[in-house]
């Protein structure tokens, strides 16, 4: 059992500890969030949130007017 748990922890940290993996699954806000990027990355990214919200509100009316 001790040696499922010794490679568990080195399959946790090596996964979850890499600045890949952090970067892969993106901030969660946009204030402060990509730095180091340039400004064309930058408003992509803003750009993509921003749609995806909007999808949010469509799916969300979407539902309000079937219930009417």
């Amino acid at each position: 059992m001790a040696n499922f748990q010794d490679r568990f922890a080195q399959w946790f940290h090596e996964t979850f500890d890499d600045m890949w993996f952090r970067s892969m699954i993106g901030p969660a806000q946009t204030k402060g969030a990509v730095q180091g990027c340039d400004e064309f990355a930058r408003e992509g990214w803003k750009a993509d949130l921003e749609r995806r919200k909007q999808y949010t509100r469509e799916q969300r009316e979407r539902k309000r007017a079937a219930r009417s």
